[in-house]
């Protein structure tokens, strides 16, 4: 008879145990989404911004909804000068340099995660401290460099900076990617006939696909994003970058607000699109490729 009573006794403290834990989570929670409004505000601002008419911009007296909404302000910034030629240069200097980095980093990261060569430890680990140097840094012997060889005012310049600048973590994030296959399935395509490299082109290859989007749209960000080298480089009006094109809706007579807000925001576009294409694999990279080093 006294069974029941002790059981219903022993749950009580557990249910007492498991309060705190429920009301850390609701702290978290909140806390979490706390984050996300302040992250997200500023975003929610441009676009805001951007569907604002003029006047209403200027005014001291700002609400977070504008009392009508326009799209002057984004016809205004498409028909600014420049606009498409802006838009081809960055489309040829990002795609170039995001494919040309995750095909010279996948090589990289397959020796490195693969082979055992002398100093492998030591270049891994000046990959990390090459990523820590600030771009301003080096700009001026960027500069000298790019000018003893051409590159200034040239998409290829460019091109060869913003590779270089996101190989070193792009390799790094998919080393850890490479490691984590087994090597027995390389070992069993070879014994079907493949080669090494077939090997790597027919299994691995594939297999790496998470990795690869992480590392690409962490590079894309970077060179979509970039504004000094690329103002320092390029030097004509017609092979501007976007980033560098906005610099025109700031005059000796003001700045136009609603149409550089706009702008803005078909800037960030086709970030968001790609990463909505990605982002499946993306979130399965930033994970899986860290299990071990």
């Amino acid at each position: 008879m006294n069974a029941p009573e002790s059981s219903g006794a022993a749950r009580e403290p557990q249910k007492l145990r498991s309060d705190p834990k429920s009301k850390n989570r609701y702290v978290y929670n909140a806390l979490g989404v706390l984050t996300a409004l302040v992250m997200v505000f500023p975003v929610y601002w441009l676009v805001i911004s951007a569907l604002r008419p003029n006047h209403e911009i200027r005014s001291y007296d700002q609400t977070l909804w504008p009392s009508s909404i326009t799209f002057d302000n984004f016809a205004r910034a498409a028909d600014y000068e420049n606009f498409y030629t802006a838009i081809q240069s960055s489309l040829i200097i990002c795609i170039t340099a995001v494919v040309g980095a995750m095909i010279m980093a996948t090589v990289a990261a397959y020796a490195i995660g693969r082979f055992k060569f002398f100093g492998r430890r030591a270049f891994m680990i000046v990959l990390i401290m090459v990523q820590l140097l600030p771009p301003t840094a080096m700009l001026i012997p960027i500069y000298l460099q790019l000018n003893e060889f051409g590159a200034l005012n040239e998409y290829w310049g460019v091109i060869v900076i913003y590779l270089v600048s996101t190989l070193p973590f792009a390799t790094w994030m998919i080393r850890g990617f490479v490691i984590n296959i087994p090597k027995e399935l390389e070992e069993s395509a070879m014994v079907d006939g493949c080669s090494q490299m077939g090997a790597f082109w027919r299994v691995i290859f594939p297999l790496l696909a998470p990795g690869l989007a992480a590392a690409s749209i962490y590079s894309l960000i970077n060179a979509w994003n970039e504004y000094l080298l690329a103002y320092v480089v390029l030097q004509d009006n017609d092979k501007y970058t976007l980033n560098v094109w906005l610099s025109n809706f700031t005059t000796s007579r003001g700045v136009d607000y609603g149409a550089l807000m706009a702008a803005s925001t078909m800037i960030a576009i086709p970030v968001v699109i790609f990463f909505m294409f990605i982002q499946k694999k993306m979130a399965a990279g930033l994970t899986s490729g860290a299990v071990k080093g």
